[in-house]
């Protein structure tokens, strides 16, 4: 599991077991760098990766806070769901993602994805790619500009960085298979270039199904 998910994981549970309610301060960096066993720059970009998805607020000099939607998200995120189930939500909700965002997304958004994209793909560690991985598929949810389907990609998301599929990925993962998925990364951010909700749409349904098979053992 990469920091970021690791990160979410902790705030997830703390939002949902009341150890931390809206506007509760976060352990301070220094603290977070010792339970996640992380280094302090990986912290930060954890920290801010969570604070542009709107979980915290960071306030210089004071510290970083929880917001009132991380305590919403955390009361729809199930503690026991299934790579199984996560897989079979991911099919069916991404593709429709990615031909909404085919047609929705501004050069902004296009800005992000690419900046995901490019980052992934040279990225030269599980670590580093989870993290961007997670980040492009976010940023392509985002650019559907659709504020509810935005809350169940993010109760997936939250699914997502449950510890039992980081370690699933962590164990099927190698440096093959993550070109193999920036190759399919960089054909879907095609598609959605050329305005094609279509083809955004089959290839998210085909990079899924690869996925999917490579996690569970069906390839």
């Amino acid at each position: 599991m990469s920091v970021e998910q690791s990160l979410r994981v902790l705030v997830s549970e703390a939002a949902r077991d009341d150890t931390l309610g809206p506007g509760a301060k976060l352990p301070t960096e220094r603290e977070l760098v010792q339970r996640l066993s992380a280094s302090r720059s990986a912290i930060r970009r954890a920290l801010e990766a969570i604070e542009r998805d709107g979980l915290v607020v960071r306030h210089v000099g004071r510290g970083t806070f929880l917001t009132d939607t991380a305590a919403d998200r955390s009361n729809g995120a199930p503690g026991d769901t299934s790579p199984v189930e996560i897989m079979q939500v991911r099919q069916l909700l991404e593709p429709q993602v990615a031909a909404l965002a085919a047609r929705a997304a501004t050069r902004a958004d296009f800005d992000r994805i690419s900046r995901a994209l490019e980052s992934g793909g040279a990225a030269g560690d599980f670590d580093g790619f989870e993290h961007w991985d997670a980040a492009l598929h976010r940023h392509i949810a985002e650019a559907a500009h659709n504020s509810l389907l935005m809350n169940m990609v993010e109760v997936m998301n939250t699914a997502r960085a449950l510890p039992v599929w980081g370690s699933l990925k962590r164990r099927t993962s190698t440096p093959e298979l993550r070109r193999h998925y920036h190759r399919e990364h960089t054909e879907i951010v095609d598609a959605l270039r050329d305005r094609d909700p279509l083809g955004a749409s089959e290839k998210m349904r085909d990079h899924l199904l690869h996925v999917a098979d490579s996690l569970l053992g069906r390839g």
